[in-house]
């Protein structure tokens, strides 16, 4: 089957067809403002699931996240604290990467800031005015959305329908209420850098494009980030890059993710109604957190259960059961067990439909019951459930021994039987075994899969 991804732009799933080699994929970063929470690991785990699976398919993948480490929101929390923005944007990186490496989230390959590249904006925005496409008013310049007749295509939102999100009203010497800000003239007291046009910093807009062309190029195969951002910032972003560029994709595949949400609301820092990664991996392992999100296919919105999350954490007992410890090793593509190969294909065709890691999780646990039962092709079905576990990035081996456990194999079986038991209709029986294996800590959840087991102390 063929690698397919949803294309925001084209509002459909396409064939996978890179530009090139390598793959290039940006991802819009964090603002460190403070620490990452739930919705940001949401974000970078359903990224990394991508490019794991790219990697996992064959292709070669140059990975490009930025930081927004200069921003009205940074500047506020450093004005809260006591301390410069600089060192805000330095101590909420450094709990990202702490964060998320426990969440197994592989590292860019370039992480740029917007500091890093302030001269570059400054030359991106002068070429863009150069080009007709941006006006200087004061200290301040802006982009002529009028001049890019196919402006709100990638989000949909035409004049026709609403702009929501962009100001109505018109601001001293904007030409049209939708025209955006390239670069903002400096306030007091406020970090700014040189221009032509005076002491001042970037609009948000131009800083990821001005990021993606100086690692990336002109156009890239991937640009992804949280489904808040499509607009106006994807759509302010795709319009600047290609009256920029004169070329036309800017981006080949937008994906976007699915936003976390507390009740009704995104959760995010600006309302306070978040739950920050750290806190939440103080109470959880990293695998359990990573496998509550994996369960939901990536574009889909997440709405935030604690009681999701311990789920997946007694869950964990099944999977660690089942990687166990291979009695020899076995090379790569080895899997010649006829049940190992079907499962293999099956996680497969679930990975090329749009990454869809709620399938592939799916399978994973028909894995993991297979291997537990034991039997003749054990130690090859493990290699294939191993395989599963490295493509999906659950840290398992680390803290195996938490819930690894000898009994996984007659859980299996006694469940098993009592599928067997309830099918031929006697009931009582099957209850028996539910009610004998809950007593010993074992319980029993049976859905449309089948049955599942969880260990409670």
């Amino acid at each position: 089957m063929t690698l397919r991804i949803y294309n925001t732009l084209s509002r459909r799933v396409e064939d996978f067809v890179p530009l090139g080699d390598p793959v290039r994929l940006y991802v819009c970063g964090m603002t460190p403002k403070f620490h990452p929470h739930l919705g940001h690991a949401r974000c970078y785990v359903g990224v990394d699931l991508i490019r794991r699976v790219l990697e996992y398919r064959g292709y070669q993948v140059r990975h490009v996240q930025n930081f927004t480490d200069i921003d009205d929101k940074t500047i506020a929390r450093a004005q809260e604290e006591g301390t410069t923005a600089e060192e805000i944007a330095r101590r909420y990186t450094e709990s990202y990467f702490e964060s998320m490496g426990k969440l197994a989230v592989q590292p860019a390959h370039v992480y740029p800031t917007v500091t890093g590249n302030m001269q570059q904006i400054v030359q991106y925005v002068e070429g863009l005015i150069e080009k007709g496409f941006a006006y200087i008013v004061g200290g301040d310049v802006y982009f002529e959305v009028g001049r890019f007749e196919s402006y709100g295509r990638l989000s949909g939102r035409f004049e026709d329908s609403g702009m929501v999100g962009v100001r109505t009203e018109l601001e001293p010497g904007k030409r049209d209420p939708k025209d955006f800000a390239l670069w903002k003239a400096a306030k007091p007291g406020e970090p700014s850098w040189p221009s032509p046009w005076g002491e001042g910093r970037p609009g948000w807009h131009i800083e990821c494009s001005t990021m993606v062309r100086e690692t990336l190029g002109d156009q890239i195969d991937i640009h992804a980030g949280g489904q808040d951002l499509l607009f106006p910032h994807h759509e302010n972003e795709l319009a600047q890059s290609e009256c920029f560029t004169d070329k036309e994709p800017y981006v080949k595949y937008w994906a976007h993710i699915g936003l976390v949400t507390m009740g009704t609301e995104k959760m995010a820092h600006s309302t306070w109604n978040f739950v920050t990664l750290k806190e939440m991996l103080e109470k959880y392992e990293p695998a359990a957190v990573r496998l509550y999100f994996l369960r939901t296919h990536y574009r889909s919105p997440v709405m935030y259960s604690e009681e999701g999350i311990a789920v997946a954490a007694r869950n964990l007992e099944t999977l660690r059961a089942a990687y166990g410890e291979l009695s020899e090793p076995i090379a790569p593509g080895a899997v010649t067990s006829e049940s190992a190969s079907g499962l293999l294909r099956r996680f497969d065709e679930q990975l090329d439909d749009d990454f869809n890691s709620a399938g592939a999780v799916g399978v994973l646990f028909d894995t993991a019951h297979e291997v537990n039962r034991g039997g003749p092709q054990t130690t090859v079905l493990r290699s294939a459930f191993r395989k599963m576990v490295e493509v999906l990035g659950l840290p398992l081996e680390a803290e195996k021994e938490r819930g690894a456990s000898d009994a996984a194999p007659f859980i299996e079986l006694l469940i098993d039987v009592r599928t067997k038991l309830r099918a031929q209709g006697q009931w009582a029986l099957a209850d028996q075994v539910r009610d004998g294996l809950k007593q010993l800590g074992i319980v029993l959840k049976d859905n449309q899969q089948g049955t599942t087991w969880e260990h409670h102390d």
